[in-house]
């Protein structure tokens, strides 16, 4: 990690003179990390006082988990807010007409619950990835579909390092956490 590129700056740039190589790693800000364990009321502390609006957060072996905003932490605390038109309770998120959606594995699980009205449990793992391992306990080589609090999910993808994809199908009843093993025969 060079840098952060901001793009204001970048386009005022682009209007003075030529983008060079140069050019944008003088414009090139020293990036901020912050470890995965950060209590959330001390990042926002710390974003007002150096007025820093990213923060990239790593893990224990320095590396890369994602990228941080005060927006992001303002929004898990109080919920989403924005400009546009809010969601209805009538509104599909990202069903399809079948009822299923995929995702990435990667995805956060809080993201997932709040887009999806779901109730994945997000006391353990982070991502969806993370929870399906932990039940499965290893990477699938197969398809595999595990049920966790009532809502199916079909691994599409994976390699040997995670979940890639996830067919998610829309919850018809609460359940019990169950495992099943689609056999391909």
């Amino acid at each position: 990690m060079l840098g952060v590129l901001h793009v204001r700056k970048t386009l005022s740039a682009l209007h003075n003179q030529e983008l060079e190589r140069e050019t944008l790693r003088g414009l090139l800000a020293e990036p901020y990390f912050v470890p995965t364990g950060t209590p959330v009321f001390q990042q926002l502390q710390y974003f007002q006082e150096s007025r820093h609006r990213t923060a990239l957060v790593v893990n224990e072996y320095g590396e890369l988990q994602g990228l941080v905003t005060p927006e992001d932490i303002i929004e898990e605390l109080i919920g989403e807010f924005t400009t546009s038109i809010p969601r209805g309770a009538n509104t599909r998120g990202g069903w399809n007409d079948a009822g299923e959606c995929i995702v990435a594995g990667s995805m956060p699980l809080r993201e997932l619950n709040r887009w999806l009205q779901l109730q994945l449990p997000t006391d353990g793992p982070k991502t969806l990835n993370g929870l399906i391992l932990e039940i499965l306990e290893e990477i699938p080589e197969g398809d595999v579909c595990v049920q966790i609090g009532g809502v199916k999910l079909e691994v599409m993808r994976s390699d040997d390092q995670a979940i890639r994809t996830v067919k998610i199908f829309k919850p018809r009843a609460k359940g019990a956490t169950k495992l099943t093993k689609a056999l391909s025969g």
